[in-house]
């Protein structure tokens, strides 16, 4: 039965290292298989490898040393067991290590969370013109453009926060189907109006909680790739799957839309478009005319 122990802990670090082996190829959920969408996201693939690496090699270690020892433990059975109260030297040397990990880590990536999180950081053409306002309800997102008009106003942060408190009256609307130009940096402001969401497109590596009360900054750089197959030629860009992932309520599983990333000839097409149904009164141009 000793040996039965030291054999099942043994076991899982070659399971371990037969998942790490088998899953690009099988095409389970790895960075390798899904390439990113954006450039930030590429950055993020590379701190996900980074974590894994050290993970795989801590787990293994560890599983290892405790099914050598075990398996000492059941196959010596002429020497006497060794007592000890610990070693400080070895705890020293197991607290100072992990932490110097983590430290690393936490430096390692605040380049990145920089880029990510502080608006300061952003690219100066996303910065002060958000491309719309997406606000996350039960169980829908809904999206808020400003008019060509009103993006050509935006000069200050002043301005932006003005826009987002005060709606006009050629804004322009629509849910579930978020439109950005593809090769620009972007921004969103991302609102709630109920309870915390989440924005999640994985094909970015984005994921952003919608807190109540909050306008908070997104922003991310398409680059459409024909490797990504994901064009669709009716909606004349590439379409991406857009998530909540909080869970909101008991329709959290279908808050569900789409992030088409178009050339930005094609999105200023879109709101125009977007624009004559909206305004559409049903009167024929022609008519008007007359």
């Amino acid at each position: 039965m000793k040996k039965l122990w030291a054999v099942f802990f043994m076991f899982w670090p070659i399971v371990a290292i037969w998942s790490f082996w088998v899953a690009p190829a099988r095409n389970w959920w790895f960075p390798y298989n899904n390439p990113s969408a954006t450039p930030i996201g590429g950055q993020i693939d590379d701190l996900f490898y980074l974590i894994l690496v050290i993970v795989a090699v801590t787990f293994v270690g560890t599983q290892i040393g405790l099914g050598y020892a075990l398996w000492r433990g059941a196959t010596n059975t002429t020497g006497k067991a060794w007592f000890t109260h610990g070693s400080h030297n070895l705890e020293v040397i197991w607290t100072i290590v992990p932490a110097g990990i983590l430290m690393f880590i936490s430096l390692f990536q605040l380049p990145v969370v920089a880029e990510v999180r502080v608006k300061s950081q952003f690219p100066e053409e996303a910065r002060l013109a958000p491309v719309a306002e997406v606000t996350a309800r039960q169980f829908e997102w809904r999206i808020r453009y400003p008019s060509p008009k009103t993006t050509a106003s935006f000069k200050t942060e002043a301005d932006v926060q003005d826009w987002l408190a005060n709606p006009r009256p050629d804004d322009l609307y629509s849910v579930n189907d978020l439109h950005v130009p593809s090769g620009k940096a972007v921004q969103i402001r991302l609102k709630s109006g109920d309870v915390q969401h989440a924005f999640f497109v994985p094909e970015f590596r984005v994921k952003q909680d919608a807190v109540p009360g909050l306008a908070i900054p997104v922003w991310f750089q398409v680059i459409n790739s024909a490797e990504q197959k994901r064009y669709d030629q009716t909606l004349r860009g590439y379409s991406y799957e857009l998530l909540c992932a909080e869970l909101c309520g008991w329709g959290h599983y279908k808050m569900k839309a789409r992030v088409v990333a178009q050339p930005p000839a094609e999105f200023e097409r879109y709101l125009k478009e977007l624009h004559d149904e909206q305004f559409d009164d049903g009167v024929p141009a022609k008519t008007k005319k007359q």
